[in-house]
């Protein structure tokens, strides 16, 4: 997609849990636009209901009412076999666990999501090897999970999420188990993404992790209560990490 498109729209999205007294708005009604090639960040307290935004957005979790539109398509309304199919082609997931496979290497990690797509054995190892070196880990494609770092862990884990060249990129708390020096790896990943036309929606509750993005977008209760564009970004803004000041803290 050209940049300045609409990669992602929602429309008065909502998820309710419960019924009567019980019930509980986890999103409340929300309206969203992310351009191609921006990085947002969407962020607030505990319990607000980002993370299920999240879910919502790559077809992990349906929606009680609204509407979620991925590059021009309905995708709210799809059955679970093809929103299996697209989250496999076009989402790109990254969480705060990491989810790797144990027993698989780095490299077949990142293999694994283009062969269930169905790319050839060799297409997959080529596309992990070029992944793999542009997050830094071409040295460490043969070792397991538990002989990496926890930031290496979450390179190899971008990396298998770029696997199938989504249109989205969608990362819960990717910073949540890291280190200062990880968490700037990442970001600085993140960062690079962006600059080569990447979309991205990152969810955290770390304020100063989204302060790296082009837009923050806050929530309390299941709403947006905030919506900024940060001055300085763009493909342009390069350096928004040098004023990242006090992340040790």
């Amino acid at each position: 997609m050209n940049e300045g498109d609409d990669v992602l729209q929602v429309r008065s999205l909502s998820k309710q849990h419960g019924q009567g007294q019980g019930l509980v708005r986890a999103v409340d009604e929300v309206d969203l636009d992310v351009p191609a090639a921006q990085m947002l960040s969407v962020t607030g307290p505990s319990g607000c209901g980002k993370s299920t935004l999240l879910h919502m957005l790559g077809g992990l979790e349906r929606p009680t009412g609204g509407e979620v539109w991925l590059a021009g398509r309905r995708i709210d309304t799809l059955s679970e076999r093809a929103l299996a199919r697209l989250r496999r082609r076009s989402v790109g997931f990254v969480f705060q666990a990491f989810h790797l496979v144990e027993e698989l290497s780095a490299a077949e990690n990142v293999e694994l999501p283009a062969l269930l797509a169905g790319r050839s054995p060799r297409a997959a190892r080529r596309r992990a090897a070029l992944l793999l070196e542009r997050v830094g880990l071409a040295d460490r494609a043969r070792h397991l999970p538990w002989e990496l770092s926890g930031g290496q862990r979450q390179r190899v884990a971008i990396a298998r999420a770029l696997a199938n060249e989504p249109l989205i990129l969608l990362a819960d708390e990717p910073t949540g188990n890291l280190d200062t020096a990880a968490t700037l790896d990442v970001l600085r990943l993140f960062e690079d993404l962006r600059a080569a036309g990447q979309t991205l929606v990152i969810v955290t509750h770390d304020e100063r992790v989204a302060a790296t993005a082009d837009r923050v977008v806050s929530m309390r209760d299941g709403t947006f209560v905030d919506d900024a564009r940060l001055a300085g970004t763009g493909p342009a803004g390069a350096g928004r990490l040098d004023g990242l000041i006090g992340l040790e803290g």
